[in-house]
């Protein structure tokens, strides 16, 4: 590409040298120079000038904690989302219900994916309810969550378990009836597996749908993601997508500690600015939504939780662990010596005192203490002040997930905890506050890839609803956008190349319709839209990406539908 200067009616960099700028210099797919057009000629002097044309240029938001390849394969058509933010009502639900039934071959299997109990105010579906539903369609519906599935009769008669039912696989569980036979319901990720992986082989074209992922990431401003339950045999699909043209998505991914090669290194056809091996990955406790996190103050006997099936007496508590001690220092002592970045998935207090015990000791052991290994622990719902401090101290990074607080905050607050517990959750302030390297997060598929309003929700602890909670955990825009930028690339060790806009970086801009500077906070997202973004330096053309990613045979992509059952989080 020749080389350009591209202006805007203002480009906001994240760099502190020069916060504001008129123009940005991009030589082939890297910036040159930053200020004014003037400064960008004298770096360019034979450089095209180009007027974007738009209100403002901005960094790339960057995604530091995604699963874009897998949150394809498991949402995108031929699976229809029934998330709440997409049907917000159990009645929502029955109209996507009752249009897929009216649309699709009656022969075709039907797939949902989002159902949530809290949210959507209904119990868990179970065979009975669904049969009556779609008759003897096969139909399987997934829990937002990833820690559930509901499935009907024809299913169980497909599989062959009405005859003979499956044994529970350790640590799941099938929901039965009074004889032992199946009653459509399963829990935690063997079932799940067991349940949608042989429809996922069978269903639509894989590379496709997570390249569909890929757009929706684009179209929400992100240029830059991660991969949390990394698998080797996604990669060959992320190489595919990434030598598509036009391609919006660098990847850096974090592998599962459940694999047996989470610590070989990993090479990439596209290159390391495309696609990176960076860490290992575990879970140290599970959800908020099905009671299965690791906490020292109970869930509430409320409503909700009840019609969630979330039962105070035995949900949460220190039972709720995923790995003893010995197991933590085990795969941390064979993962840090060869210099990867830990990433814990901890929402409880309790999962986070377990992340950091073991962290301590063994950076300690492996003589890491004091060095910029940038260990991670995810989520963090019921953090403290204590816990960031702690972090901070241990050079631990923080990624925040606000998606947990915009859709669930009434929930959280007075329904499924105490307001002590539930008003502060996802703590921003005291995660800022404790000088840790904080970062925010949306989870995709779990949450829509939004980063405007993950910073919206930072700065106003404003729900989805409209209600706030915790206002003292609140923080500035600045932070915010920080955290969604520049201290997300940080996270991902990757803020030589991404997260502002300065000489020496990949040229990747979001362009916004609006200043969030000169944006009353409340109206950041009705008023911060993205229209687009630009990956090293050309701007991204989603018809031609997906254009050419359909084009590509699918054959030797097939195996990531079943592959995506096996490693959804």
């Amino acid at each position: 590409m020749a080389d350009r200067i591209l202006t805007a009616g203002t480009v906001i960099t994240m760099d502190g040298d020069v916060p504001r700028a008129q123009a940005v210099a991009v030589s082939g797919d890297t910036i040159v120079a930053v200020g004014s057009v003037d400064d960008c000629l004298a770096a360019l002097p034979d450089a095209e000038l180009v007027d974007t044309g738009v209100a403002v240029l901005a960094p790339g938001f960057v995604e530091p904690h995604g699963h874009p390849l897998i949150s394809g394969v498991a949402t995108q058509a031929p699976a229809r989302s029934i998330a709440p933010w997409d049907a917000s009502t159990w009645a929502d639900v029955q109209k996507i219900f009752g249009d897929a039934i009216a649309t699709t071959d009656p022969g075709t299997p039907l797939w949902f994916a989002g159902y949530d109990a809290l949210l959507h105010g209904h119990p868990a579906p179970k065979a009975e309810e669904l049969d009556g539903i779609f008759g003897d369609r096969v139909t399987v519906i997934t829990d937002n969550s990833g820690h559930g599935v509901y499935f009907n009769s024809a299913l169980i008669k497909r599989y062959g378990w009405d005859t003979n039912p499956p044994a529970d696989p350790v640590a799941s569980h099938y929901g039965r009836n009074a004889d032992g036979t199946l009653n459509g319901q399963g829990f935690e990720l063997p079932v799940v597996t067991a349940v949608t992986g042989p429809l996922m082989a069978q269903m639509g074209d894989a590379l496709l749908s997570g390249a569909h992922y890929y757009a929706v990431m684009s179209r929400g401003g992100y240029t830059s993601t991660s991969d949390m339950t990394y698998d080797p045999k996604f990669a060959a699909g992320y190489e595919a997508l990434a030598a598509a043209p036009s391609c919006p998505l660098r990847v850096s991914m974090w592998e599962m500690s459940i694999t047996d090669t989470y610590c070989d290194t990993a090479t990439f056809a596209a290159g390391e600015s495309w696609l990176t091996k960076a860490g290992v990955k575990l879970w140290t406790d599970g959800s908020p939504w099905v009671g299965n996190i690791a906490i020292s103050f109970p869930y509430l006997d409320s409503e909700a939780t009840r019609i969630a099936g979330i039962d105070p007496a035995t949900a949460g508590g220190a039972q709720s662990m995923n790995y003893t001690r010995a197991q933590l220092d085990e795969i941390l002592d064979h993962a840090a010596p060869k210099g990867w970045q830990m990433a814990f998935h901890a929402n409880g207090d309790l999962a986070l005192d377990l992340a950091l015990d073991a962290y301590e000791d063994a950076l300690n052991r492996n003589s890491l203490a004091g060095t910029d290994h940038r260990w991670r622990l995810e989520h963090c719902g019921a953090g403290t002040r204590a816990h960031f401090d702690r972090a901070a101290r241990l050079g631990v990074h923080v990624s925040l997930a606000p998606f947990q607080y915009y859709y669930w905050g009434e929930l959280l607050d007075g329904a499924m905890f105490d307001h002590e517990h539930g008003a502060r959750w996802a703590a921003f302030a005291d995660a800022v506050a404790s000088g840790a390297c904080v970062s925010l997060h949306n989870d995709g598929s779990v949450s829509p890839p939004t980063p405007v309003v993950n910073i919206a929700t930072a700065v106003t602890r404003r729900t989805r609803k409209g209600t706030v909670h915790g206002p003292d955990q609140a923080i500035s825009l600045d932070q915010a956008w920080r955290a969604q930028t520049i201290d997300a690339a940080r996270t991902l060790h990757r803020e030589h190349l991404v997260g502002s806009i300065a000489p020496g970086k990949l040229a990747d801009f979001v362009e916004l319709t609006a200043d969030p500077w000169t944006v009353d906070p409340a109206e950041l997202i009705d008023r911060v839209r993205v229209t687009g973004t630009w990956l090293g330096g050309r701007r991204v053309d989603l018809d031609e990406f997906l254009g050419a990613v359909g084009g590509v045979d699918n054959a030797e992509h097939a195996h990531l539908a079943e592959r995506t059952a096996k490693g959804c989080c």
